[in-house]
């Protein structure tokens, strides 16, 4: 089928603090759906059957729980009825966006996902209703290509946006396509927990994915087309993610992704919004990737020259390190329960460091969850404490093999190249308890190669 998201620059507020009527929020909101307009034509024309838009992407951010709320508009949220907000634009008050956005997908006969912020009355009689007497959620809508509302989401996992209310139960939403099948939706920071993203995907055996986000980036393990394309591969689906484009504030990243390809845009340089436009398989049923090589355990050899170990901070957790040295080795590093083991070869010897760390605890800092990392990381320099360091480009090609006994089957592989692009191993999956990645030479310079798993039951 083929599939559109478009990384937006939203015009924002310039005092998103100050309170406003409803008028001039609607005229704020409307400049950004003038731009969604044109995309949503300009992907019908390339034969896209359903567009995706970011997070945030219509109202932006930065707002206090009172000065969101002219921006945000009343949807019914459950699945009782079907609305055509395009049809029925007077069945209730302050849906102006929706509208909007129910329109656009009727015009152009397309499927339309996008990010809006909603409003809720509650009862006085309810123990959760907020003092003002209203829930606001931060909401994503689904509409067919007619123009109806077919799902709404309302995000979990909050990332410090106290201008929204955590909804009391995690939403399951997902819609049916007569072009591939149902499709699943979350956002952003609900990527990395358990509720509702993994449960939903597990629970309705999903297959695609159409995910918001307004993701800034943090190298060297969540860039946000890095942790996308680990997604997509650790559960064997396809994503559609659209975020938001503010270099300045580290937000780019999009991208159509399956488990063997991705179509990406990562551009911290230019200004403006992008559309990506491009055709993939509907996966349908499972497939496991098997592990050929049976790699070789690490020589006594190899233990008696083991280099010293170091720490060095990476993505705010304490990492233990051994510095990846010479042309090849053997190598092993070790935190709690967790050991991570380095077969390497480099095609020419490059006055770079790299380093081999592990990481197997809580991370603590923008968000609490439990983390077993295995990572092999280009340093910032040549000392050991610019290990961990946020680094963008790289020469160095490198064989490897790289493998951890993880405590948790939900492993992400992460394999990130020069110029923040990807690459995909060659073999990668599960043997005697160890989770495997393989690659023979990176089309460019090795940034990342990393085991990022994710041990829920411990958050």
């Amino acid at each position: 089928y083929v599939a559109a998201v478009y990384e937006h620059e939203s015009i924002l507020s310039p005092s998103p603090a100050a309170p406003v009527g409803r008028r001039s929020a609607l005229e704020l909101m409307g400049r950004n759906l003038d731009i969604y307009e044109q995309q949503v034509l300009a992907a019908a024309r390339q034969g896209a059957q359903i567009i995706v838009f970011p997070e945030d992407g219509i109202h932006g951010f930065n707002f206090t729980r009172s000065s969101i709320y002219p921006y945000l508009d009343f949807v019914l949220h459950s699945d009782s009825g079907k609305w055509n907000p395009c049809r029925e634009p007077y069945l209730f008050n302050d849906t102006e966006v929706v509208q909007r956005l129910s329109c656009m997908a009727l015009k152009n006969k397309i499927f339309l996902v996008a990010n809006l912020g909603t409003k809720q009355p509650c009862a006085r009689t309810d123990p959760r209703c907020p003092a003002d007497g209203r829930y606001q959620f931060n909401t994503n809508v689904a509409f067919g290509a007619d123009g109806t509302l077919l799902a709404t989401y309302r995000k979990h996992n909050l990332y410090f946006e106290y201008a929204f209310d955590t909804p009391p139960e995690p939403d399951y939403a997902f819609f049916d396509t007569p072009f591939a099948g149902r499709f699943g939706m979350f956002t952003c920071f609900d990527i990395l927990f358990f509720e509702p993203a993994v449960n939903l995907i597990r629970q309705y055996n999903l297959k695609q994915i159409v995910y918001p986000t307004a993701w800034m980036n943090q190298l060297p393990l969540l860039s946000a087309v890095e942790f996308q394309q680990a997604f997509a591969t650790a559960f064997n689906i396809n994503i559609l993610a659209a975020n938001i484009h503010h270099p300045t504030l580290g937000m780019t990243g999009s991208g159509i992704y399956t488990p063997v390809k991705s179509f990406i845009y990562h551009n911290m340089e230019s200004y403006g919004g992008k559309l990506i436009v491009a055709e993939i398989p509907v996966i349908t049923a499972d497939y496991k990737t098997n592990l050929e090589k049976t790699p070789g355990r690490v020589s006594e050899k190899g233990k008696e020259q083991t280099p010293p170990s170091f720490y060095a901070e990476m993505m705010y957790d304490n990492f233990t390190f051994v510095p990846v040295w010479g042309e090849k080795g053997e190598l092993q590093v070790c935190a709690n329960t967790l050991c991570c083991y380095l077969n390497y070869q480099r095609a020419v010897l490059t006055d770079e460091l790299y380093a081999l760390g592990v990481f197997d605890g809580l991370h603590t800092v923008h968000g609490t969850y439990y983390v077993q990392a295995c990572a092999l990381v280009k340093c910032g320099g040549l000392s050991f404490s610019t290990c961990g360091q946020e680094v963008t480009d790289a020469t160095a090609l490198i064989d490897f093999q790289l493998w951890g006994n993880m405590s948790t089957p939900y492993i992400f592989p992460l394999l990130l190249t020069s110029g923040i692009t990807l690459d995909f191993a060659d073999h990668m999956g599960w043997k005697n308890n160890h989770y495997f990645l393989s690659k023979n030479r990176t089309s460019s310079g090795l940034l990342t190669a990393a085991l990022y798993g994710r041990w829920y039951e411990r958050d």
